[in-house]
Formats: C-alpha cells, structure tokens, sequence
C-alpha cells in the first residue's frame, strides 16, 4: 500500500523551458557559455555549499548580460510555473491521506522560491530539496535522508516519480516503488493503478 508519493519538481510539478534554453533562445547567450557555471558552482550551489547568487557574479560579465544578478534570478525562477493539473491531483491524493512531497535537486533561493512565492509549501507535506539534504538526486543518501523524515513509512510504501531514468534506477534501487514521469495522463493512469492495491 503507497502510503507517501515523492514528486519531481521541473518537468513534472513545474513547466517551463529550462533556464539554459531561455537564455539561448531570447537572450542569445549561447549554451557553450553558460554550460562551465551550470556543471561546476551551480552543482556546489544545490547541495548547499555555495550562494547562487555569489557564484553567478563572475559569469555574467563573461555571458554579456547587461542587468543585475537579481534580475537574471528573477528571469529564471519566473520562467516555470506550477501545473495545475497536477496540483490538483496533489490535493486529491492528500485528502485521501497520502502524503504527498517534492523531492527536488534545487539550490536554496529556488527552493525559498518554490515553497513560499509560488505556494507549493502549502500544496505539499513536506519539500525535500538537495541543497538541504546535502546531497543530490541520485545518490543514496538523499533517499535515506527522505525515510528518516517520513516517520512511520517502510520504503517500499513510498511510489517515487522522476522524469530521470537515472534517479528511477537508483529509487527502486534503495527499496522505493518508482516510475518514470512520461506525462499527466500517463501519470494519472499508473497512479490509479497504485492506489488501487
């Protein structure tokens, strides 16, 4: 019996481009610049051990944009926005008593972002974001983190979604159920399937 279901944020909870495409596509910044911070700082920034916005100082220069850091943040995390499909689902499966979490590899002003601005601290049970776990997605040590925090649920009561076929192999690995995110209608109809057990 799934007793607690951990939701990917972007791509499943959050739609839109990816930060990298938008400054490409409508900013001419092209990716081959952007990629150095994205793989190097960035990945510090979302286990928590740098500041996004001090890491992001000495890029901007280099990618040519000529506004602040704040306003190249606030382009980015007003880029997604939350699915309402889904969120309405999320309020569904709550009220039948799942506990329903996002488990997100995200650096700590996204994650403020997410949680407070866009709302979803209210719409989830808990928020497990990488930049305050410690560690990313896939590793094993963000799932355990996640079964120390849902006192009361074994592993294999929690169903794992994720658009990463990398992150699904290492759930089911650690002893989750897990699927891979392909779609709301797709979702919706193997989430039935679960909830029906």
């Amino acid at each position: 019996m799934i007793k607690a279901i951990l939701f990917d944020a972007d791509g499943m909870v959050l739609k839109g481009p990816r930060f990298s495409e938008v400054l490409e596509k409508q900013y001419n910044i092209a990716r081959d610049k952007t990629e150095p911070f994205f793989s190097s700082e960035f990945q510090m920034a979302q286990i928590g051990r740098a500041n996004l916005k001090e890491v992001l100082i000495p890029y901007i220069g280099r990618w040519g944009w000529n506004g602040s850091v704040d306003d190249l943040i606030k382009i980015w995390f007003e880029g997604a926005k939350p699915d309402e499909q889904m969120i309405q689902k999320i309020r569904e499966l709550r009220q039948k008593g799942i506990k329903c979490c996002l488990a997100t590899n995200q650096e700590k002003l996204r994650t403020e972002y997410i949680t407070n601005q866009m709302g979803l601290g209210k719409e989830f049970d808990k928020i497990f974001s990488s930049a305050h776990v410690g560690h990313k997605k896939p590793l094993v040590e963000f799932f355990e983190y996640i079964t120390e925090h849902l006192e009361g649920i074994k592993k294999e009561e929690i169903l794992f979604w994720d658009d990463k076929g990398t992150n699904i192999d290492a759930a089911h690995t650690f002893g989750f159920q897990a699927e891979e995110f392909k779609g709301f209608d797709d979702f919706s109809k193997k989430l039935d399937e679960y909830i029906a057990k």
